[in-house]
This record gives structure tokens, C-alpha cells and sequence, in this order.
């Protein structure tokens, strides 16, 4: 008897003491459930980025232009655009050429542009 009250009073203290009171533990949400569009997202990344050379036409050696959502969206399906943006600083073939690569966060919101599915 004496044994049932013991285990019975040390799993209620366990139980009792247990809570999700506590935010130190918590995990800050990723805001994955905004979807990155062309038209208010990426645009104005490529714009300030990628059209000093991939302007129609393309100058300074750029092998295609940049200008419009078709554009874009064929240069990450065919012509290596995310591997070219997501190159380490100084390597070769690194875009924005002659420049310094894009923030992270900027690429991942490209490439969160692809996974979305190319919302225009």
C-alpha cells in the first residue's frame, strides 16, 4: 500500500510539474507561408543587381539579359542562375561579376521564388 501511494505521489509531482510555460525553448517560425512573387519580390533584386549587364540587350559579356519575368525565370531553369548567385565571394564565375555576392537572404528568397513555383 505504502508502495502504490509513493509511486502514485511521484507521478502526479512528475505530471504537475510539467508545462509549456516556458518561451526559452521555443522555435522562432520561419515565415515559409509567404509566398515570394516576381512582381514584388524579386524584380527589384534583379533590377539593382543584374542590369548593369543583363540589360536588353546584354553588355559587359553577359551571355543573356534579365529584364522580364520570362527572362529570369529561364535564366534559373537553363542558364545556372542560382548556382552563379550562390558562389562563395571571389570564385570564379560569381554574380554579380565584378561585384560583391548577394546577402544570403536574398538568394534564399530567390530560391524560395523557384520552390513556390515561380509565382509572377
Amino acid at each position: 500500500m505504502n508502495i502504490k501511494l509513493l509511486f502514485t505521489t511521484a507521478i502526479l509531482i512528475t505530471l504537475s510539474s510539467c508545462s509549456n510555460d516556458s518561451t526559452s525553448d521555443l522555435v522562432t517560425p520561419t515565415n515559409n507561408a509567404v509566398t515570394i512573387k516576381y512582381s514584388s519580390d524579386i524584380a527589384s533584386i534583379i533590377n539593382s543587381n543584374c542590369l548593369s549587364c543583363h540589360a536588353s540587350p546584354p553588355v559587359n559579356g553577359a551571355p543573356m539579359q534579365l529584364t522580364t519575368y520570362d527572362d529570369v525565370k529561364n535564366a534559373i531553369l537553363t542558364g545556372g542562375l542560382i548556382d552563379r548567385i550562390s558562389r562563395a565571394q571571389g570564385s570564379g564565375g560569381m554574380m554579380p561579376d565584378a561585384g560583391n555576392r548577394l546577402p544570403q537572404a536574398t538568394i534564399d528568397k530567390i530560391i524560395k521564388w523557384q520552390t513556390d513555383g515561380f509565382v509572377n
